[in-house]
C-alpha cells in the first residue's frame, strides 16, 4: 500500500479480532491522500497536521472517528456519538467485514466531506459548561492569576472539565491546593490534565 507510515504497522499487524475489518479501512483511508500517522497509539489520518479521521477498535466493534463529525452532513443517520458529553467526535462503527464493503462509498464520502470541512476552517461551536462550580482553593487562583483564567478558558470543554473533577476529587483543601499549585503551569501551557 502506497502511503503507508512503518510506524503505524505494528497496529494492523497486532490486531486479532478485527485484522480484515481494519486493513480494509487502511485501505480505504490510504486512497483519500491523507497522512497516516500514530497518536494516541492508534492511526490517525490528517491533513496539513489537523486531524481529521481515527481508526480504533473495541470489544464489540471496531470504528473510524472524525473530529469534526458533529459538522458531518449525517443524512444516512450511521454517525454515532460517543456519549452524552461527546461535543464534536462522531464514530461510524462495523461489527464485520461486509458492513465496510457494503457501506464504503459512503465511507468515502464522509471523508471526503470532513477534509472539506477542514479545508474550509470550520470549527465546531463548543458549548461552555456552566454548571461547573470550581473548587475555592482553584477559584482563588483564577481570580487572583488573570493569566492563568485566560488560559483556563482558552482549553477545551473536556479538559476544563477533566481538570475540574481532578481538583474536586480531592477531599482536604490541602490536597485541593497541591492539585492546583501542581498544574498551574501545565494550564498556562495550554495543556490538559493528560496531555
Amino acid at each position: 500500500m502506497s502511503g503507508t507510515n512503518p510506524k503505524v504497522d505494528f497496529y494492523f499487524t497486532k490486531a486479532k479480532k478485527w485484522q480484515q475489518e481494519l486493513d480494509q479501512l487502511r485501505k480505504i483511508m490510504l486512497d483519500t491522500g491523507l497522512s497516516e500517522e500514530l497518536k494516541w497509539g492508534v492511526p490517525c489520518y490528517t491533513l496539513q497536521k489537523s486531524n481529521i479521521v481515527l481508526m480504533h477498535v473495541f470489544k464489540e466493534y471496531c470504528a473510524l472517528l472524525f473530529f469534526k463529525g458533529a459538522l458531518l452532513n449525517d443524512a444516512n443517520g450511521i454517525l454515532i456519538r460517543q456519549t452524552e458529553n461527546t461535543q464534536s467526535a462522531r464514530q461510524i462503527r462495523f461489527t464485520n467485514i461486509r458492513e465496510i464493503f457494503d457501506l464504503e462509498p459512503l465511507i468515502i464520502s464522509y471523508i471526503d466531506e470532513a477534509i472539506a470541512i477542514e479545508k474550509a476552517g470550520l470549527k465546531v461551536d463548543f458549548k461552555k459548561s456552566t454548571e461547573l462550580i470550581y473548587p475555592e482553593e482553584f477559584q482563588n487562583k483564577l481570580d487572583q492569576i488573570p493569566a492563568l483564567k485566560t488560559a483556563f478558558e482558552a482549553l477545551t470543554p473536556g479538559r476544563q472539565k477533566a481538570y475540574h473533577l481532578y481538583f474536586s476529587a480531592a477531599k482536604q483543601a490541602k490536597t485541593r491546593e497541591s492539585r492546583v499549585e501542581k498544574y498551574i503551569p501545565q494550564i498556562l501551557s495550554g495543556k490538559g490534565l493528560d496531555d
